[in-house]
């Protein structure tokens, strides 16, 4: 199917078609992370902790429209009655704001230097759009740089599980006999390891000298490593029935190689499964990543991932008073639905069935 056609009979449904902008939206602005931030991703002020989202006006006191919008900023206050810090916003300075404006300096693509910025802002402006976090970590910046890492790293578990799984699969199923066997109950063994537990011992025994994105790239990748099996289960039971067609013993029969019917005319036909498949394992990917980075084994401090961000969401009083730390919760939802939605309908387009 040409990817022209593939693209049309997604878009004559509006949910998948509106999965697919959303994720593709993602992905842009993950792309572009520091062009949207406010604050560089080691940005830290624990002054200003737990800050609430900062105002923005367009409108001046006389009710007119204002040429730029405008901010205050908010002064820190201790409540000695009820012990409690309270943030109050300082009128007697504003802080314009503007559209593509100079900030702090990054390199784009990691080669290009630039300080251009969707957002500017002046220096002394302490502008935080979905406010602060325990640590003065501005909310808004770090949902890009965590986007970077939770919408990422399965992907790499799939570069490794994907290739593994089929190859094997193919063989297992092709061969058949002893060579079967042997492979499925080797896969079988493989699959009955405990990955909640593995995962504790990999977070206990791995160097303490190593960055968070380190330990956790080498936790996904030995995951990916046993991760495979499951699927080339699947991809043994289709090879088996695809083996015995006729245009596959026309091949035999003029002479190729077994590996060249394995990799050239079995495992492609097997093409459209792995695209549902992958599509569909992403949002697991993207679950685990923030479980882990939740619970502690993933990312850490002060990388950011939409799951480490989300830690702080766990307590009752930042819910009911800090709600704008579930944000990261609410982006993970989007995007795991979307890629759901989005895997749904490419498994009703490329099933042969429907």
């Amino acid at each position: 199917m040409k990817f022209g056609d593939f693209f049309i009979k997604i878009k004559k449904d509006k949910i998948p078609f509106a999965a697919l902008i959303v994720l593709v939206l993602m992905y842009i602005l993950i792309t572009f992370a520091d062009f949207f931030a406010l604050y560089p991703s080691t940005y830290a002020n624990r002054k200003l902790a737990y800050q609430p989202p900062s105002n923005i006006y367009v409108i001046d006191k006389n009710n007119k429209l204002v040429k730029h919008p405008y901010t205050y900023n908010y002064t820190k206050t201790f409540n000695e009655k009820y012990l409690t810090i309270e943030y109050k916003q300082d009128r007697t300075k504003k802080y314009p704001i503007s559209l593509l404006g100079r900030g702090y300096e990054y390199k784009l693509f990691g080669i290009f230097k630039t300080n251009l910025h969707l957002i500017s802002k002046p220096d002394d402006c302490n502008l935080f759009l979905l406010g602060t976090d325990i640590n003065g970590h501005d909310v808004y910046s770090r949902l890009f740089f965590g986007g970077k890492i939770s919408l990422t790293i399965g992907f790499l578990a799939l570069l490794i599980s994907f290739p593994i799984g089929a190859i094997y699969g193919g063989v297992s199923g092709y061969f058949g006999g002893k060579i079967d066997k042997i492979l499925m109950r080797t896969a079988e063994a493989i699959m009955s390891v405990p990955s909640f537990y593995l995962l504790i011992i990999l977070a206990s025994i791995l160097p303490s000298n190593m960055t968070s994105i380190q330990r956790f790239t080498l936790i996904t990748a030995i995951l990916a490593l046993i991760g495979w099996a499951g699927f080339s289960r699947v991809i043994r039971g289709m090879v088996l029935s695809i083996k015995n067609q006729e245009y596959i013993k026309s091949i035999e029969t003029i002479g190729a190689s077994r590996k060249r019917i394995i990799l050239k005319h079995i495992l492609p036909q097997t093409s459209s499964y792995v695209i549902i498949a992958i599509t569909l394992s992403v949002p697991s990917y993207i679950l685990a990543e923030s479980g882990l980075s939740f619970l502690g084994l993933g990312i850490q401090l002060p990388d950011a991932s939409w799951g480490n961000m989300l830690r702080e969401a766990q307590e009752f009083a930042n819910i009911l008073y800090r709600p704008w730390l579930l944000t990261p919760g609410f982006l993970i939802f989007i995007a795991v639905l979307s890629f759901n939605v989005l895997g749904d309908k490419i498994r009703d387009i490329l099933d042969p069935k429907t």
